[in-house]
């Protein structure tokens, strides 16, 4: 059974599949089919785990493909703070696709954390609107990672280390880096 966790970004996607490295039975990958076109974006090995925030841009395609098959994990984090780490970022990534691109035009005085919240509203709204009729998902809050950790090696029926995958949730990758600094990636 395959596994999507489907997210805005900037919210512990990274961390959830270094958590998910300690699970003996799945393969896991973050953005691993990020450059593949058509149906192949979303055709992953069976029993493994994939997070990438750009699949909430292919949520039809998902369902075409999986449909009610797969397991789905909305994974939230705080929304003024996932606006914040993207603001951060405003210049770069999917948060200016989504400011040049999807939002065309804007005028000059719009603040981007009022992007940036815009985008998380949008994003999480169509992640919670795809996943109304599916009967394999959960939400998993970034501040109670630990223990919705818990429930999810249950709920997917997760087998491994669990001591070292909660240990993964005390470490801070790809972190927003402090004013001053860059914020580099580190996949």
């Amino acid at each position: 059974m395959n596994v999507f966790i489907l997210c805005t970004g900037r919210c512990g996607s990274v961390t959830f599949i270094k958590a998910c490295r300690h699970i003996s039975n799945y393969t896991c990958g973050h953005e691993t089919r990020a450059a593949a076109l058509g149906n192949t974006r979303v055709l992953y090995p069976a029993d493994h785990i994939e997070a990438d925030n750009r699949l909430s841009w292919f949520l039809g395609k998902l369902d075409r493909v999986y449909g009610d098959e797969a397991c789905y994990v909305h994974l939230r984090r705080d929304d003024l703070e996932t606006a914040q780490s993207f603001a951060s970022r405003y210049e770069r990534g999917i948060i200016n696709a989504y400011a040049r691109s999807v939002l065309i035009e804007l005028p000059p005085q719009i603040q981007p954390l009022a992007v940036c919240l815009d985008y998380c509203d949008t994003i999480n709204t169509n992640i919670r609107h795809f996943l109304k009729d599916k009967s394999r998902k959960m939400d998993f809050h970034l501040e109670t990672a630990s223990e919705d950790f818990l429930h999810f090696w249950d709920f997917i029926g997760a087998e491994g280390n669990l001591e070292l995958a909660l240990g993964e949730w005390s470490v801070k990758y790809n972190a927003t880096k402090p004013v001053g600094q860059h914020a580099y990636s580190c996949h």
